[in-house]
């Protein structure tokens, strides 16, 4: 096969994981920068130009999209669906996991649990935003933010009311959660393949840090799920739209909480904690899928 791996940088562990990885089962492979590409969005004859290059007899695109160029990234993917090449993730499941909030939404509706989480504009509303989620500590997040970036933990009453008040005053938009006192600081990764959780990890904030990003000096650790946290895992990427996707639990007294599902989680901390070749299972997910639905 053919296979293009969108990404801005192929130089990155994922990024030379997945060449590697098809490279080994025989592959063409090849990282192509997406803000790179052009497009010819014609219904009779569309096509994707790559640095004066037509782009064609593609047959997988890997799609690697960060958060900062998801809105031309999905467009260029959205051109290779519209040229009948098979995506891994397509592009509305990517628009749909970038936006927490809309996320939040559709998991609560299918079931799934989540810290409870409240959503407001108006600087009005605040004392009752924070009485939502049981008060403080709680925990207020940009819908946009990604790698723990725009996400703080206000541990007094005060300190929320001015955070949120300054995030309102800026026009971000945020979401306040309860904070999860019980899981001190860490929360799971399940990377998750087609229907199975194919390796997880605990991953653990440093010290005085609630955030547990690996981004943030976070330390991973392999960890055995519960059948009931695989199954959330499972469930929430499958109402995503995800094929592959790496989602966020936090271990509560009430159970395994979705926090978060990523749809483009990185390779590094999970292969290297796990000891699993998740390229590999990515690159064999392909193979079997491939022929089966051309638009992901």
């Amino acid at each position: 096969m053919k296979i293009a791996i969108l990404s801005r940088d192929a130089t990155l562990y994922s990024s030379v994981r997945l060449l590697e990885a098809a490279a080994a089962r025989g592959h063409e492979a090849r990282v192509l920068d997406p803000t790179h590409c052009y497009m010819n969005i014609t219904s009779m004859k569309p096509s994707i130009h790559y640095m004066g290059e037509n782009l064609v007899g593609y047959d997988v695109v890997i799609p690697r999209i960060g958060a900062s160029i998801t809105f031309y990234g999905t467009a260029v993917l959205r051109q290779f669906e519209v040229m009948n090449t098979f995506v891994l993730n397509n592009s509305a499941s990517i628009s749909r996991s970038r936006d927490k909030l809309a996320s939040s939404q559709l998991l609560a509706r299918k079931g799934i649990d989540l810290p409870i989480t409240a959503f407001a504009h108006n600087p009005d509303n605040i004392e009752d935003l924070i009485a939502e989620v049981g008060g403080a500590p709680l925990v207020i997040k940009l819908v946009e933010g990604s790698q723990g970036i725009g996400v703080v933990l206000a541990e007094t009453h005060n300190a929320a009311h001015s955070v949120i008040q300054a995030f309102m005053g800026l026009n971000a938009n945020i979401m306040v959660q309860e904070f999860i006192q019980e899981a001190a600081g860490s929360d799971i990764r399940c990377f998750v393949i087609g229907d199975k959780v194919v390796a997880a990890m605990k991953r653990q904030g440093r010290e005085g840090e609630f955030r547990s990003n690996l981004h943030r000096g976070g330390t991973a650790t392999l960890v055995r799920l519960t059948p009931q946290e695989r199954s959330a895992a499972v469930r929430a990427a499958k109402i995503m739209g995800l094929n592959v996707c790496g989602v966020d639990l936090l271990r509560s007294k009430r159970g395994p909480l979705v926090m978060e599902v990523n749809s483009s989680p990185g390779l590094e901390g999970i292969e290297k904690t796990s000891d699993k070749d998740i390229a590999g299972l990515m690159i064999e997910y392909i193979e079997k899928n491939v022929g089966k639905n051309k638009s992901g």
